[in-house]
């Protein structure tokens, strides 16, 4: 049986009221088997216990009881290796931390079928990839926009997928991105007071909170809403501010496609350099003076940085922290507006 491999173990005391949760908690570590593919392999019937199929994850399960479970090898994924270098943060058995660069899409999608941070990772992590789902592919996780640069984890097993889901789904992973701005947000500004969603909380933090779903009419946008779409929080803190523009620190409470870039823009201060949500704002020659504002209308993406990312280790739960330096594009824009 190459193409499949067969795991025994034994069911140990006390254990759970349900058979799906004994056998989370006591299928080997190094199989790497998360819930969610154990239900799937119970349900496709190739787990028995003391010699019975068993496909009801509810079914009691006493201690002693000897379990095989028939796991298929993880099927090749449909997307290929491709040898693009990658700037990688950590790597061990489990996930990989990458410093993405801009311009690099995370996964492919039809206007970008290759060159995206996955057929880069699966060329990197080769046999490493135990496989996501049975599938050997890494899993993503959470996503940054092609043009927006720095730190993103992701899977490389069924375990560490689940995990890392669970804390990107409850917020419990820390995320603090850098971005340029246009305008200072201040909670002096009593435009800002009559924005719908944005309101201060104490040290002078922004905090916009609405709904965001897909533009009406433009289905490469995203829109904010007060009737529906997701749920969606930034906060954002002036780090420094400048004559028509600030760095920021943002801080995203939930993950949504295009998330501080819509918030940014419906509290009337849009990134530097955004080509959808940034209009044609311009920084005043007069303020920044004129290399600021030619290297700001020139900026070729939106100007934000995914600086930093903290989580715990899915599997030995260990906490982790990584941050990421500001790129040179942006460095270079800050210096001349600090000019």
């Amino acid at each position: 049986m190459g193409d499949v491999s067969i795991l025994r173990f034994t069911i140990a005391a006390d254990p759970p009221a349900r058979l799906d949760k004994a056998l989370a908690r006591d299928v080997p570590e190094q199989a790497a088997l998360s819930r969610s593919r154990l239900a799937k392999l119970m349900a496709e019937g190739a787990v028995t216990v003391d010699g019975a199929v068993a496909t009801d994850a509810k079914a009691a399960v006493a201690e002693g009881a000897q379990v095989e479970i028939i796991v298929p090898q993880a099927a090749e994924s449909h997307m290929a290796p491709e040898p693009i270098p990658l700037d990688v943060v950590w790597e061990d058995d489990d996930l990989i931390v990458i410093d993405k660069p801009a311009g690099m899409v995370v996964h492919p999608a039809p206007g970008s079928p290759d060159g995206t941070l996955v057929n880069a990772l699966i060329h990197h992590c080769g046999d490493s990839l135990s496989g996501v789902g049975g599938a050997k592919r890494p899993g993503i996780v959470h996503r940054i926009d092609k043009d927006t640069s720095g730190l993103l984890v992701v899977a490389k097993t069924d375990r560490a997928h689940q995990g890392l889901a669970l804390q990107f789904e409850k917020h419990t992973a820390e995320r603090r991105y850098f971005a340029l701005c246009h305008g200072v947000p201040d909670p002096n500004d009593p435009r800002l007071r009559g924005v719908k969603g944005a309101s201060f909380e104490p040290g002078a933090v922004l905090k916009i909170q609405t709904l965001l779903g897909r533009h009406r009419t433009d289905r490469q946008r995203q829109a904010v809403s007060f009737e529906q779409g997701r749920h969606a929080v930034t906060r954002a803190r002036v780090i420094e501010a400048f004559a028509g523009a600030a760095l920021v620190e943002c801080r995203l409470e939930t993950g949504r496609t295009h998330q501080i870039r819509v918030h940014m823009a419906h509290a009337g201060h849009a990134l530097i350099g955004d080509p959808v949500y940034g209009g044609r704002r311009k920084l005043s020659e007069k303020a920044v003076g004129p290399d600021a504002a030619a290297l700001a209308a020139a900026f070729p993406r939106q100007a934000l940085h995914a600086a930093s990312l903290g989580f715990r280790h899915p599997v030995t739960r260990e906490a982790l922290s990584f941050d990421s330096p500001m790129p040179a594009d942006m460095a270079e824009l800050l210096a001349a507006l600090r000019g």
